[in-house]
């Protein structure tokens, strides 16, 4: 019965109880903030299995630029290797304006379209510097709103979980 009596129905100030420190506060806040990605992450899951409904964000296309289509394949085959893509698309040459390093450059690029996890966009694109004979190779990512379910469905089961 002792443990009873330490209890504090009345607020902290009333009765003297101690009030937590904000260094169990920020504790707290911090542990939140690094569960929530996996609190989210569970809460999509949960949601798609029960409604069966596809949760926009969860996928997305991820765009890779590449000097030649040798360079193309090669990381297109090392992505797919890697299990980091449901597949990936290598589209033909395309022009490329851009600036670098102070001055207008004008080349041609081949494009990845690259089909993944959104959760498995930073690994793809570590793993993609990585391998990437650019100094800064472009590596940006779009999520995908809306799709086929049965097109949805084949990505999910083709890009393995974190």
């Amino acid at each position: 019965m002792e443990g009873l009596s330490q209890r504090c129905p009345l607020p902290p100030a009333a009765q003297g109880c101690p009030r937590p420190g904000r260094g169990t506060v920020l504790l707290v806040l911090t542990l939140l903030v690094l569960v929530s990605p996996l609190l989210r992450g569970l809460a999509v899951q949960l949601h798609s299995a029960v409604t069966g409904s596809y949760v926009p964000g969860t996928h997305s296309i991820a765009f890779v630029t590449c000097l030649n289509e040798h360079i193309a394949r090669d990381i297109a085959r090392a992505i797919m290797d890697k299990r980091l893509a449901a597949g990936v698309n290598i589209l033909p040459k395309s022009s490329a304006l851009y600036f670098w390093k102070g001055e207008l450059e004008e080349s041609t690029e081949i494009l990845l379209l690259v089909k993944t996890r959104t959760s498995k966009i930073g690994e793809l694109s570590n793993y993609v510097r990585s391998i990437h004979p650019f100094e800064i190779p472009e590596i940006i990512s779009l999520p995908i709103e809306q799709g086929n379910p049965g097109y949805l469905r084949w990505m999910e089961e083709n890009v393995p979980r974190d």
